[in-house]
């Protein structure tokens, strides 16, 4: 029998911005770190959120990209040319 054992993950966030669009949406760009008992590991976060009538922030759809130049470059390039 496999011993499964939960890790916790701790996540900071670092710096983040957002644009909105549309009536209630939004799209947070942002700098993360995650925090285990094994190390930490810092990625950029794109979320998709929309607001709350009383103006929460509520998270939709997210998309971690590893905080690596190539892969941070590789990306910028292909959304500017689709």
């Amino acid at each position: 029998m496999e011993d499964k054992t939960i890790t916790m993950v701790e996540f900071e966030t670092i710096k983040a911005e957002e644009v909105k669009f549309g009536k209630n949406n939004f799209l947070e760009i942002a700098r993360k770190k995650a925090k285990t008992e094994e190390g930490e590991n810092e990625f950029i976060a794109v979320t998709r959120g929309f607001f709350l009538p009383d103006g929460q922030k509520r998270f939709k759809k997210s998309l971690a990209v590893p905080d690596e130049k190539e892969i941070k470059e590789f990306v910028a390039k292909k959304i500017m040319e689709v």
